[in-house]
């Protein structure tokens, strides 16, 4: 994936996308963001957790290159994945804590509920987000990166962030625990 983000910012140079160039690039980076995390804070990071977030931000960045123009479905397949991606790391955070602090205490059926809400908030504010790079765009006549394509767009948006979190929401607790105890162990370690 980081052979094929490097090609398409290459390509953006050469035909002259900037969309491309600068989301690749963007994306790119982030692909190198586990490897870092683990090196500099040796924080073991499960290969699994690296390919979904190198998956997310490649799916995106081939879209916004324009499969989103010329695969319908192409959206719906990065918001939920993205939106899944956002449950994830909410509900790890979230269970580091409780695991950490004796004081603090969070029921599954509150996790549940805890996920959509993370999951719509951050919905919400990246459709505000497109919203007003929408604004600025029609302001100053450039062309953003991101577009919000109406209110048919944004309610499809959110239904398939639901979607993600859902599927953590209920395969989270069985598949994330781990994720959180490691993360909960290193945070121990770096306390002492």
């Amino acid at each position: 994936m980081q052979f094929v983000l490097a090609a398409l910012v290459v390509w953006g140079f050469v035909g002259g996308n900037s969309t491309a160039v600068v989301n690749g690039s963007i994306t790119l980076a982030i692909t190198f963001l586990p490897a870092t995390i683990e090196r500099k804070y040796d924080l073991p990071l499960d290969p699994w957790l690296a390919l979904w977030v190198t998956a997310a931000v490649f799916l995106h960045t081939l879209g916004s290159s324009g499969l989103y123009a010329h695969i319908s479905w192409w959206d719906h397949v990065t918001h939920s994945l993205s939106a899944s991606l956002v449950a994830g790391g909410g509900y790890t955070a979230a269970r580091a804590i409780d695991i950490h602090h004796d004081r603090i205490s969070i029921p599954s059926q509150v996790s549940f509920v805890y996920i959509f809400v993370v999951v719509l908030s951050f919905g919400v504010v990246w459709e505000l987000f497109e919203f007003g790079l929408d604004v600025i765009s029609t302001a100053s006549g450039l062309q953003m990166p991101l577009a919000q394509h109406g209110l048919e767009d944004t309610v499809k948006d959110l239904m398939y962030n639901s979607l993600g979190a859902l599927i953590v929401a209920v395969f989270g607790q069985a598949h994330l625990v781990g994720v959180a105890e490691t993360i909960e162990r290193w945070w121990h370690a770096r306390a002492q």
